[in-house]
């Protein structure tokens, strides 16, 4: 190990008991090595931020929370757990046992994606980040591994992992920044919409008559509406023959209980995930700030472990409110999966539908439906494989007029039906199949396979089919989302500091810096001084048009965005 070296192109970090050990690395390879005390440690980062390193670390949850919280920021990093799950399953990769090997850090959501059912796709809950290998020898085997798989793979493997790493940075940046929230003004919706809160707790007013009212109707006055069973029940002696008390099973029911049961499900909702006891635990000094989990959905999408941040009801959107003297830019993407879609197929056709204006009324401009109505249900039922009803009848049609796009979901879907693996366009792979969805296809080939195993493992390819067909235009419509959110924090970086008043409750780091505030798939909301307010919006479109250059080159499509610069969030 040479004892000199330039300025550090890496700078690997782990514990070493209280203190800290790094290695830095500079762009020729020569080494050195570090211990920083603990009381020296923020100062030590923050001093050697100034060389722009790419960070290393085993967890950037578990690290960058701290440094924030010290009004350390930093610009680049390199997440080891986040690329070790890609790295490790990604058909770009050559030869990628010595991750398979290294199961130590196999700690996503804490199960292994090969024994994950394709529901993982649309599942948003997760445990969250934890403890993983932080031993100075572990960190730097995973790191050595991971770049000599980089230095010989795809270079848009390279690509994913940096996007995936800087969406670790945003969402611990965001959380310690927070969501400029406005308590009173939630509790005075809750006091409209559920009735006062009840002085020692208990369910508020209105929720209580909904509730009397939809026991009346079913003509039993002490049913409980939150057991389902219970509830089902008490339908059925009421003549409603429901099979769920789903909201879509229930609205095709003619019987007088029917809104009185939805308006009391809407409110039983609200109390229970956002009311009075979601306040008092998630918004703190007027921010809300939940815990994301980036690549927390096996596509790449993001979860949240705390706060329901992926799930804030549009009621509540008045209550996201700006400092004064700062203003919220609120910003998304019309129909990003299917316009990510069309790019990654190359699609000229459906390209052409979108380019400047609704896809969906593109495809009623073009005769190809009647209504927006069918074109939204004609394209959802082509991502996610919708062969009956309504959209089994539109299907067909936009796959007569975009032949490339069809094509494209169609064979990862038999990829999917045959067990095999499909990847996104910047390199992520579907989980392969499980142990147990190979048994059931198997047992269909036995030659005393009966009927019942046919259709079990037909329904289980089907399943699979589905799953892989959405995966590649989710999975990429995620890495278009991470190059835009970068894109975004890079240009308020370089918007400097406001020269109006500082919003204190955002913390010392971001309190007069503009900065990402929240972040949902397609969507974004920032907090901006008022005197950066224009500029930070124009970093939001350029950063989208930037994004489209990244993942598609000069592909003509356009990522139109729905942006407004307001007060608050409301719609």
């Amino acid at each position: 190990m040479n004892s000199t070296a330039a300025d550090p192109a890496f700078i690997l970090v782990a514990r070493d008991g209280v203190d800290y050990s790094a290695t830095l690395i500079d762009a020729h390879g020569a080494e050195r090595d570090e211990h920083v005390d603990a009381e020296s440690w923020t100062a030590w980062v923050a001093e050697h931020e100034r060389f722009t390193p790419r960070w290393v670390f085993n967890d950037v949850a578990l690290w960058y929370p701290a440094l924030l919280a010290a009004g350390v920021r930093i610009t680049r990093a390199h997440d080891l757990r986040l690329c070790h799950a890609i790295l490790r399953d990604s058909a770009l990769v050559v030869d990628g046992e010595s991750l398979r090997r290294a199961v130590a850090w196999n700690v996503a959501a804490g199960v292994e994606p090969s024994q994950q059912p394709a529901q993982a796709l649309f599942e948003l809950g997760n445990d969250g980040p934890r403890q993983v290998p932080g031993g100075g020898a572990e960190i730097r085997a995973e790191f050595d591994r991971q770049r000599a798989i980089l230095d010989a793979a795809d270079g848009r493997l390279r690509l994913l992992t940096v996007a995936e790493s800087t969406g670790a940075l945003i969402a611990a940046e965001m959380r310690s920044a927070g969501l400029p929230w406005d308590v009173a003004s939630h509790e005075q919706m809750l006091a409209e919409t559920l009735g006062e809160r009840p002085v020692g707790g208990g369910i508020p007013s209105i929720m209580l008559q909904r509730a009397d009212e939809v026991r009346a109707l079913l003509g039993d006055l002490t049913v409980s509406l939150e057991s389902q069973p219970k509830l089902l029940r008490a339908l059925h002696r009421a003549g409603v023959l429901v099979e769920s008390t789903s909201k879509w099973e229930l609205e095709d029911q003619q019987h007088p209980v029917i809104q009185p049961l939805l308006e009391y499900k809407k409110l039983s909702r609200l109390y229970s995930a956002n009311a009075w006891a979601w306040l008092a635990e998630w918004v703190k000094d007027d921010r809300f700030r939940p815990i994301y989990v980036p690549g927390g959905v096996v596509t790449g999408r993001w979860a949240s472990s705390g706060g329901g941040a992926l799930q804030i009801p549009r009621a509540l959107r008045t209550a996201v409110r700006a400092a004064p003297g700062w203003r919220l830019i609120v910003a998304d993407v019309a129909q990003l999966e299917p316009r990510v879609l069309a790019a990654m197929s190359g699609d000229v056709a459906m390209a052409d539908a979108a380019r400047g204006q609704d896809l969906y009324s593109g495809l009623v401009d073009r005769g190809i439906v009647a209504t927006r109505q069918e074109a939204k249900i004609a394209v959802l039922g082509a991502m996610y494989g919708s062969t009956t009803g309504e959209a089994g009848r539109l299907v067909p049609r936009l796959r007569r007029a975009f032949p490339l796009a069809m094509a494209m979901v169609d064979q990862a879907a038999q990829a999917g039906e045959d067990g095999g693996v499909v990847t996104t366009l910047l390199g992520r792979s579907s989980p392969s199949v499980s142990a147990e969805w190979t048994t059931v296809q198997r047992a269909a080939t036995d030659a005393d396979a009966d009927a019942g195993s046919e259709q079990r493992a037909r329904r289980s390819a089907r399943d699979r089919g589905r799953f892989t067909r959405n995966f590649i235009v989710q999975g990429t419509a995620a890495e278009w989302a991470l190059a835009w959110l970068a894109g975004i924090r890079q240009g308020l970086a370089e918007l400097g500091r406001t020269q109006g008043v500082a919003a204190t409750a955002s913390g010392a780091t971001f309190a007069e810096v503009p900065h990402l505030a929240f972040f949902l798939h397609d969507e974004v909301i920032l907090h901006v001084p008022e005197d950066l307010a224009e500029a930070s919006a124009q970093v939001v479109r350029d950063a989208a048009a930037r994004a489209a250059t990244l993942l598609f080159g000069a592909f003509p499509l356009d990522f139109p965005l729905d942006l407004k610069i307001a007060a608050d969030a409301g719609k």
